[in-house]
């Protein structure tokens, strides 16, 4: 059977990279012990989380936009993004001299919102989804004039987004399996494009998050459809409908569309921070998770996991770090009453520190229609090793006789 004809060809993506010499630096290629030895083979992280603008989406945005004529380029540009398109597009604009307009959704994360600011462009706040942004952006585009700068749906934004993938094949000349985080999908088409177009038998993987995936629902009815409840942390890859361009090249050349779910994207991104030094946002730290969800099974090796951005509000990194230690099994809350007299508290902690839980919060309840007056709630919030760690501090608790409460 005869290939495909792509929309994006390898000379596209070879442009691309030329067209970004100095404007982008190739981001490092870093191998993780943890993950190899939970895998099973050896795995490396494209770091794009260290790009310029925190993400790899400068590479398409700056491709595109250089590309416009002189009068495209007066008129100015309009972009709808959750925070890293923004950014793309506004640091591409700055070093391009372009006007730039940004639609981003009520609850972007700060950090996205003063980034791009600071990149010299003009935001407005709309809707809470990059769709409802992008009937803006568009409505804009045509009051205006301004060109609109698709997140993921145009030849030259996935023509720089590839760019990533051949200097995969630089960096691991050797690589068998790449794992690519995937919303509107101009990331995973990109590296499918450089990377089949030159080493067919390298397996290509997308991961979305399990609440936020179009892909499947879209493959399945052969052409680009909506999933209309997304509810996700990983707001870079929440998109709700795959681009034309996008979806046609990951149909073609994509192995498989992976999800993973809440959890697992918390917890991969607490082992990315704790066992690689990297800070990634849940978006991510997709390509990772699936692999960790996955650890054990047959996966052909050496593994390039994609880390695609790493633009994190601080305050959900808080709160994710803690979730992602409550789904590992690090972090145990319950609550236990016992007598209100000296002594009770003291022997409880005393109980818990035997066995090395350690307490990060204490509560006291006196007052409850379920609780005696000479009763006293206390409710304890512990750190713990792991699950394995956690099932021996409840199993010496109630042991001891403590009757334990939990939710």
């Amino acid at each position: 059977m005869a290939p495909p004809m792509l929309s994006v060809s390898l000379e596209d993506i070879r442009a691309a990279q030329d067209l970004l010499s100095g404007v982008v630096r190739p981001t490092p290629l870093e191998y993780s012990r943890a993950l190899t030895d939970r895998v099973g083979c050896e795995v490396f992280l494209k770091c794009e989380n260290l790009q310029r603008a925190g993400s790899f989406k400068i590479r398409g945005a700056y491709t595109r936009m250089s590309r416009l004529s002189d009068e495209e380029k007066a008129r100015g540009v309009v972009a709808a993004s959750a925070g890293n398109h923004a950014q793309g597009v506004a640091l591409a604009g700055q070093l391009l001299g372009i006007d730039v307009k940004v639609y981003m959704p009520h609850g972007a994360p700060m950090p996205k919102l003063l980034a791009t600011q600071a990149y010299g462009a003009t935001i407005e706040q709309v809707g809470t989804t990059i769709d409802e942004c992008l009937v803006k952006a568009r409505e804009w585009e045509a009051e205006t004039g301004a060109v609109l700068i698709h997140p993921f749906d145009h030849r030259d934004i996935v023509a720089g987004q590839g760019t990533a993938g051949l200097e995969i094949l630089e960096q691991c000349p050797e690589v068998r399996t790449i794992v690519v985080s995937t919303g509107g999908g101009g990331l995973l088409a990109g590296i499918s494009v450089a990377v089949k177009s030159a080493r067919p038998d390298v397996r290509v993987i997308g991961v979305q998050a399990e609440q936020a995936a179009a892909y499947p629902l879209s493959l399945a009815a052969g052409k680009p459809v909506p999933y209309e409840r997304m509810q996700t942390m990983a707001d870079g890859i929440a998109v709700g409908m795959p681009g034309d361009v996008p979806y046609e090249l990951v149909r073609d050349l994509v192995d498989a569309i992976e999800t993973v779910s809440e959890e697992e994207l918390s917890r991969a991104l607490l082992f990315v921070l704790e066992r690689a030094k990297l800070v990634v946002e849940p978006a991510g730290a997709a390509a990772v998770a699936h692999l960790l969800a996955r650890a054990g099974q047959p996966v052909d090796g050496p593994v390039v996991a994609v880390l695609s951005g790493g633009n994190i509000d601080p305050l959900l990194l808080l709160r994710i770090i803690r979730h992602g230690m409550a789904a590992a099994g690090r972090y145990l809350q319950f609550r236990v009453r016992v007598s209100d007299t000296p002594g009770h508290l003291a022997r409880l902690l005393a109980d818990c520190a035997a066995v090395d839980a350690n307490v990060l919060e204490v509560e006291h309840i006196r007052t409850g229609t379920t609780i005696r007056v000479d009763e006293v709630e206390i409710g304890l919030q512990l750190e713990t090793r792991g699950r394995q760690h956690c099932e021996e501090v409840l199993r010496t608790l109630r042991g001891k006789g403590y009757q334990l409460k939990f939710g």
